[in-house]
């Protein structure tokens, strides 16, 4: 099934991404209140997808972000560089007492009946300050972007990183690139910038812009509670695809995963994708039942297999496979961002098993 979509066959850029770059405290299977020790993992919604599109599947990829002069800044701009991303910053000095600050993410991994956590620090975060006019988007797409990724992380921190998500796919556009956006709704950063109800407002004003949108979440349909698509089983997600399908005509495809949680090692795992070219038909990966290892970041998994697929010309059902396939392999690593092989991903979104490589 072709996917219909005018992607730019050439560029300089094959995705870029807006957002903010984090870095994660992970104390492993052990809840904070009783830890001793931690690894670090850089992080972001935003530019897990830019960084497992380079490191994994072989394409150019770019972060425009905020950076801050100090040493986490340092730490998270090393781990940047090193997944092959060019970056974009908007430098920042640290003072030393107010920041500003690169975000701080916490989150344990929990165990069997216990479920993973997860809060943040995100006080004077230098990505809530980026605003329109940061960047030259002009000089930025002059070489050629064929895809512009952000999403609902990003757009939460304020009003003028919204507004700046607006700017960016504005020039996007323009530009010819395709745009996509992640909703990412998370309720603990929504609390104090006007709850449901503004991000809502704030999502369905950034959607108008995107060509494709990653995830979706009832939260955007104001006589629905929240989440329902992920408490209530795979039926009702379909039925909330199609829902957005007709209440933003404009958008071309829709792709997301549903996970119903046996356990905190124990998922079972399938994605779907609604492809506006195709008579609005609906595609469905087979279920996938997964150990889970650190479940973070496969979401971001899934988004930069399905992609990278439409990017390489796969057929849709091919880019949702692909897709599929390397979110699974992202909850067998610790981190955020792959670890992954293309021929691993490929490999099990063939049909592929656990059997051991000789």
């Amino acid at each position: 099934m072709s996917h219909g979509l005018a992607i730019p066959p050439q560029g300089a850029i094959d995705l870029l991404s807006l957002g903010a770059l984090v870095h994660r405290i992970d104390p492993g299977i052990i809840p904070f209140r009783k830890a001793t020790e931690a690894k670090i993992h850089v992080s972001g919604g935003e530019f897990n997808v830019a960084a497992n599109i380079s490191d994994c599947f072989g394409l150019r990829t770019a972060i425009a972000s905020a950076m801050v002069n100090y040493p986490i800044g340092d730490l998270i701009d090393e781990r940047v560089r090193a997944m092959g991303v060019r970056p974009i910053y908007r430098t920042f000095e640290h003072d030393g007492v107010h920041g500003p600050n690169m975000a701080t993410v916490f989150s344990d991994r929990g165990f069997g009946v216990r479920g993973p956590i997860v809060f943040y620090n995100r006080a004077n975060e230098a990505a809530a300050l980026l605003k329109p006019g940061d960047f030259d988007w002009p000089a930025i797409f002059s070489g050629g972007v064929r895809w512009f990724h952000s999403g609902g992380i990003f757009a939460s921190l304020s009003h003028s990183a919204a507004d700046l998500t607006i700017e960016a796919m504005q020039a996007a556009r323009k530009a010819g690139a395709i745009v996509s956006f992640d909703l990412n709704y998370r309720e603990k950063l929504w609390k104090n910038n006007g709850g449901t109800a503004k991000a809502r407002e704030v999502f369905s004003d950034i959607i108008g812009y995107a060509d494709v949108i990653i995830g979706v979440d009832d939260m955007l349909f104001p006589e629905n509670g929240k989440n329902s698509n992920t408490e209530h089983g795979n039926e009702a997600l379909i039925e909330l695809i199609h829902r957005t399908a007709e209440h933003f005509p404009h958008i071309q495809a829709i792709a997301a995963t549903y996970r119903e949680v046996h356990s905190a090692n124990h998922h079972t795992w399938r994605a779907l994708a609604w492809i506006q070219a195709q008579t609005s038909q609906l595609i469905q990966t087979p279920e996938m039942e997964l150990d889970i290892y650190d479940r973070v970041g496969s979401g971001d998994g899934f988004a930069a297999g399905f992609i990278y697929g439409l990017l390489n010309g796969e057929s849709a059902e091919q880019a949702l496979r692909l897709g599929w396939a390397h979110g699974a392999l992202l909850t067998t690593f610790p981190g955020d961002t792959t670890m992954a092989t293309l021929d691993q991903v490929r490999a099990l979104a063939a049909g592929g098993t656990a059997r051991i490589q000789r």
